[in-house]
């Protein structure tokens, strides 16, 4: 964690490296903490032909992935907020497997996913059954929204919709 105490932790799955960057121009907006989702080391990567499959695979199957441990204690952050890719529907299944597993220590919970069309409900769902509570706040920024540049329009009025849920005291100081 940072020397000054941060009220947000952003914490991302990017295969492919659009939730990555979306995911890091929200928490310079949030003056968030940052954790990318870190996998062991594995057999086939999940970039180009066959770890595309793979990755597709294991969200349809739901598998659990054996995650590196967490750098940040999500516990001491007021709101987490947690990105993933979007693959035919699910969350991946390296955010889902975090989710799980720290889900129950999140104090606020704050969603995100990145789409090429659709699905975005459907993984914003799956996501915060697997942290086991509702998101504080959700957004779901689509290849489109890329495409025609209102993407950091939607991710501001999601940062906005994330901070208004703080207790007044907490924003205070």
């Amino acid at each position: 964690m940072s020397d000054a105490h941060s009220a947000f932790l952003v914490v991302y799955y990017s295969r492919g490296g659009r939730t990555r960057r979306i995911a890091e121009m929200l928490a310079s907006e949030l003056g968030a903490d940052i954790e990318p989702i870190c996998e062991r080391s594995l057999g086939v990567a999940r970039g180009r032909g066959r770890g595309y499959v793979r990755s597709l695979v294991d969200a349809w199957l739901r598998r659990r992935i054996d995650l590196l441990p967490a750098r940040h204690d999500v516990s001491s952050y007021d709101v987490v907020v947690v990105g993933s890719a979007v693959w035919a529907s699910h969350a991946s299944a390296p955010a889902v497997t975090w989710l799980k597993d720290h889900g129950a220590r999140i104090r606020r919970l704050a969603l995100l996913c990145c789409l090429r069309r659709r699905g975005g409900r459907q993984a914003l769902t799956q996501m915060a059954r697997a942290a086991g509570k509702p998101a504080i706040a959700s957004c779901a920024v689509t290849a489109r929204d890329l495409r025609f540049g209102i993407d950091g329009v939607k991710r501001q009025a999601f940062a906005r919709r994330i901070k208004h849920r703080l207790p007044i005291h907490q924003e205070a100081e």
